[in-house]
């Protein structure tokens, strides 16, 4: 039986040590990756380290550090592509720097954002990359500048005093879209989304409706939001077109809420472009395989994550300097659910 328990211990820095013939601090170095050590005592610590299967016990590597090699990473949710890959590509920054990415999701609550970064702070996160709910200015990065954390904020986020800030240029993206849609002849354009008070939000509108304004300033730009809530989005869309509102397009400020409006729109019997043209924010597999192919706004997941990692391991390696704000371009892609204003409501379609 001890022999037994014996087999199932793991084994330790000084069982290494012994079965190569040197001390646990050479050993310790070897692993740590310290250069000054003898070429044939270390080659005989890795022959050990192979021999017995050991690890490194990361707890007790960086509790001497007094930080892990832990990046924390909060979404507002894991079920949309975008925050999908984002969370791909930070998990994998990370890794190349020997980093492990422990990801959460707030699923929309700035009070459980808050908890889940108390969390990250007791764990000893070395830094975070934080998409908050809100903005910039909600509890969850006040908590993070109150407790001295290092952290970057991403996504729905324009800039700030305390943190760097990287996110898609959605102003000048929403104003391609209008562009697009009013030099195709659309005057009456209906935008929808979710998150009212979100930082991206407000920029998307703006940029959007600055733009159609600026083109044509008889247009006419409704706008339909609900906070976070699909429900909510869908019986105030529902509502709109129940009084007789017939915009020739639909820009849509968030995946769920193009969702939401082709849903509608299959309810009515209308069809993409003949009754109506939609356009939403953020690009899906889905979205290219229906048809018509939905046009899109494609956020930059890949060098929104590459520079946001890149500006937080520079702070985590100490340095100084005020927060910088980064704004990522995005592609604008016209599909076939675009095109000019058709003459009337598609045969069968309901008003």
């Amino acid at each position: 039986m001890a022999h037994r328990q014996d087999q199932l211990r793991r084994p330790s820095i000084h069982d290494v040590a012994s079965r190569a013939g040197v001390s646990a601090a050479t050993v310790s170095k070897v692993m740590a990756g310290v250069t000054t050590v003898k070429r044939e005592n270390a080659q005989r610590v890795f022959d050990a380290v192979e021999q017995l299967g050991y690890r490194v016990d990361p707890l007790a590597s960086d509790m001497r550090r007094a930080r892990r090699r832990i990046i924390g990473a909060i979404m507002p949710e894991f079920e949309s592509e975008f925050f999908g890959q984002m969370l791909t590509q930070l998990e994998s920054l990370a890794e190349q720097r020997g980093y492990t990415l422990v990801a959460a999701s707030s699923r929309e609550s700035e009070a459980r954002e808050t908890e889940i970064l108390a969390r990250m702070h007791d764990w000893r996160v070395a830094g975070v990359v934080l998409a908050p709910v809100r903005n910039e200015h909600g509890p969850a990065a006040a908590f993070m500048k109150a407790n001295g954390m290092t952290g970057v904020l991403i996504d729905r986020v324009l800039s700030d005093d305390a943190f760097d800030t990287v996110s898609a240029d959605s102003a000048s993206a929403s104003a391609e879209v209008a562009r697009e849609l009013l030099g195709k002849g659309h005057r009456h354009v209906l935008v929808v989304g979710l998150g009212e008070q979100a930082a991206t939000v407000r920029a998307r509108l703006d940029g959007f409706r600055a733009a159609a304004l600026r083109l044509a300033p008889d247009a006419r730009i409704d706008v339909v939001l609900a906070e976070t809530d699909v429900e909510p989005l869908r019986a105030r869309l529902r509502d709109y077109f129940a009084k007789g509102e017939r915009p020739t397009a639909v820009y849509s400020l968030f995946l769920k809420g193009t969702l939401v409006a082709l849903s509608e729109f299959r309810r009515r019997g209308w069809h993409c472009p003949d009754d109506i043209s939609l356009v939403g924010f953020d690009d899906a597999e889905w979205m290219q395989a229906t048809w018509p192919a939905i046009a899109a706004v494609v956020q930059p997941v890949r060098q929104i994550a590459g520079h946001a990692m890149d500006v937080l391991f520079a702070r985590i390696e100490g340095k100084q300097g005020p927060p910088t704000a980064r704004l990522e371009p995005c592609r604008v892609l016209m599909r076939e659910s675009v095109g000019a204003p058709g003459s009337g409501p598609h045969s069968g379609g309901r008003q």
